[in-house]
């Protein structure tokens, strides 16, 4: 082998060495940055978890789910390996922001600026009006506002595949599913009766019809469906200017 030979080779494994480590090094910047900005929504929830008390049944809920998004975003961050995974904790954190305005709204203050939606949110839509119904034994109601009856609170979003629209429910028969990734016997009897015709969720066409498209097309809305794929851009964009709540009862110190 001649002297050329060896320093094309050499140069070849240095070029591929300097591009590994590259790749290594933008990959590591790009985990730090993503957990830096979970960071940041995790301690804004945590502000808010630790500073307001709720004065009511619903406002009470609405803060207890928020403590569990916050414990939940907190585990993850700190088990986060990938930039996906640690948009995946953002995520969460927002759903815990999204409990924190629910009980501010429960309790008559002002809930804050918006936040980016989750995914499956706009898909599922919400609670438009006031519904009883009867399943298998159980009585059910469902409402746009909170109240002692109507005191658990969900974002909206698909569960176990299928959407449930953002509102306040008697009871959180939702939670099972999230588990269990699979909804039990029943359930699409439930669905029906609870949500068909609703105007403004996604079963504002009858229960049946927002079964097939969820099967056809999903919801476009999800972003995909993996909830580490919220845009990271989700997180890398600026939402500084969210405000912040102040942990009182008024203004906002997020």
């Amino acid at each position: 082998m001649d002297l050329v030979t060896i320093v094309l080779l050499l140069a070849v494994v240095a070029g591929v060495v300097w591009l590994v480590r590259n790749r290594n090094a933008g990959q590591a910047r790009e985990l730090e940055d993503a957990k830096a900005d979970a960071r940041r929504w995790v301690e804004r929830l945590g502000g808010q978890v630790l500073n307001l008390v709720g004065t009511n049944e619903a406002a009470k809920q609405a803060l207890a789910d928020a403590s569990e998004r916050y414990n939940a975003a907190g585990s993850q961050l700190e088990q986060a390996r990938t930039p996906a995974q640690a948009r995946g904790v953002t995520e969460t954190a927002y759903e815990g922001l999204y409990y924190v305005r629910a009980a501010r709204t429960a309790m008559d203050l002002d809930p804050g600026p918006d936040l980016p939606p989750l995914p499956g949110q706009a898909r599922a839509g919400a609670v438009t009006e006031e519904r009883e119904v009867d399943v298998e034994g159980q009585h059910y109601s469902a409402s746009p506002n909170p109240s002692e009856r109507n005191a658990h609170y969900y974002p909206g979003g698909n569960v176990a595949g299928r959407p449930v629209p953002a509102g306040w429910y008697s009871q959180p028969w939702w939670k099972p599913a999230l588990v269990a990734g699979a909804w039990g016997v029943g359930s699409a009897l439930l669905f029906s009766a609870m949500f068909s015709g609703m105007a403004g969720s996604a079963y504002a066409d009858g229960y049946s019809d927002a079964m097939a498209a969820d099967m056809a097309g999903g919801d476009p809305g999800d972003m995909g469906g993996d909830p580490g794929d919220m845009g990271g851009d989700m997180g890398g964009g600026d939402f500084g200017d969210f405000g912040g709540f102040d942990g009182g009862g008024g203004g906002f110190d997020f």
